[in-house]
């Protein structure tokens, strides 16, 4: 294969993994069939694959896919005979899309008025987070196929084995097709038992692009702009869910960072040190705005509120020495109370030395280092690493960023982790000259 070849194959990879998503989405809804909607977007992958190559990438590679998927499912309807209605539904959308004209107005409204969700991602996110499938079944799922996310960085987030998780994936999809669970939307109150498990789907869509788990960039903003936008869906048709609000907040507090995030040659830069100035103000003000209708429907906030309060900490302060950082470490301590996790508690290990101090922190930090579900967390060596740096223990710390480095699989995340350990070795050197 030639390199132009091969640059254009990790083109269409990278279009693929961003579009599929919507492609899925869609044709999930006209067929009614999962297994059959991934398939039929595979094979419109493949054929991208094929004549791409030699044609050039079409002006808009997403509306090629979702097109030729289309085409792939009105031929299998026309060839088994089946579902008159939607044959129609799809020729319709795809004369449509051919004469570049968007489906009739009247139409696409009195469709919105009988579907409460009104966007096929959002659908199919509450369609696939079934009560009757178990709530860590329904997540992976749904975040493999409409999060984007490889079955790789679904185990990652959940911090379980790989093999794991593509169990959990393969019985949702056979329950579904078995019971034919997915495809009525559910209405009203019915709607709302299923807000906790879209709430998490979406938020650990965001937090890959946050932090992508895997690959060669530190963030994949992509993903972070196609949770902001499910997150702002959901407050438009549930505006008096409270968590719906925090997470909302959340992310838009957390996404005002994105462009402070990265130098000027893509590394990863930490909070301390980032340009404040960078933030976007526009986005602090919308996370704040969701903030306080969150804390006005609520006595208390959940969750993903707290986690909002704790970023409005980072939002307000000025520069990193002016964080308030009693207030954070006082509300990590509210949210491990509420929603007890091993992540929240080593997020709480940070909080807590930067209030009280690198020893502190060692020895709140202690525990978790024997907690199973982290061991192959690289983020627990790496914390463990600043804080022994900050404390003169040059050496176990060049060794902590090390066992961060090998647990790493997110490039630049792997490269800045390494840079740190060689450049405390390189001062065990010169002290010892």
């Amino acid at each position: 294969m030639s390199v132009l070849h091969a640059g254009l194959h990790l083109a269409i990879a990278a279009i693929w993994r961003q579009e599929s998503p919507s492609v899925v989405a869609c044709l999930s809804r006209l067929l009614r069939d999962l297994d059959l909607a991934e398939d039929l977007a595979q094979e419109a992958c493949l054929a991208a694959l094929e004549r791409w190559p030699m044609q050039g990438l079409p002006d808009k590679p997403g509306a090629w896919l979702m097109s030729t998927a289309k085409n792939r499912a009105l031929d299998y309807l026309r060839h088994r005979k089946m579902a008159q209605q939607r044959q129609q539904e799809l020729a319709q959308d795809l004369l449509a899309q051919e004469m570049h004209q968007a489906p009739d107005f009247l139409e696409a409204l009195d469709q919105a008025r009988q579907d409460e969700v009104g966007d096929d991602m959002l659908r199919l996110i509450f369609i696939a987070c079934h009560p009757d499938l178990p709530p860590e079944s329904r997540t992976a799922l749904t975040l493999k196929l409409l999060g984007g996310l490889t079955t790789q960085e679904i185990a990652r987030a959940y911090l379980l084995p790989e093999a794991t998780i593509a169990q959990r994936i393969v019985r949702a999809k056979r329950r579904i097709k078995d019971t034919h669970l997915a495809f009525d939307l559910p209405r009203g109150p019915a709607l709302q038992q299923r807000l906790d498990s879209v709430l998490e789907v979406i938020y650990l869509i965001f937090n890959e692009g946050y932090a992508a788990s895997s690959g060669a960039e530190s963030m994949r903003p992509i993903l972070c702009q196609e949770g902001l936008r499910l997150g702002r869906l959901l407050t438009q048709i549930q505006p008096q869910a409270a968590e719906a609000q925090g997470l909302l907040a959340l992310m838009a507090l957390q996404a005002s960072r994105l462009a402070a995030r990265r130098d000027a040659q893509g590394h990863p830069v930490l909070l301390e040190a980032q340009d404040r100035s960078r933030w976007d103000q526009g986005l602090i003000e919308q996370g704040l705005q969701a903030l306080a209708l969150a804390a006005h429907s609520e006595a208390e906030l959940g969750p993903y509120g707290l986690q909002a309060a704790i970023a409005t900490c980072h939002a307000r302060a000025r520069s990193a020495d002016q964080t308030d950082w009693a207030k954070i470490d006082a509300l990590y301590f509210a949210l491990h109370r509420l929603h007890p996790s091993p992540v929240i508690a080593l997020n709480r290990v940070v909080a807590h030395a930067m209030h009280q101090g690198p020893a502190a922190g060692l020895q709140m930090l202690a525990p978790l280092l024997q907690d199973p579900a982290l061991q192959s967390y690289p983020w627990l060596p790496a914390v463990q690493g600043d804080l022994l740096e900050k404390l003169g223990q040059t050496e176990q710390a060049s060794q902590a960023f090390e066992a961060a480095a090998a647990l790493s699989g997110n490039a630049q995340d792997r490269q800045q982790m390494l840079e740190r350990a060689h450049r405390l070795k390189a001062q065990i050197k010169t002290s010892e000259t």
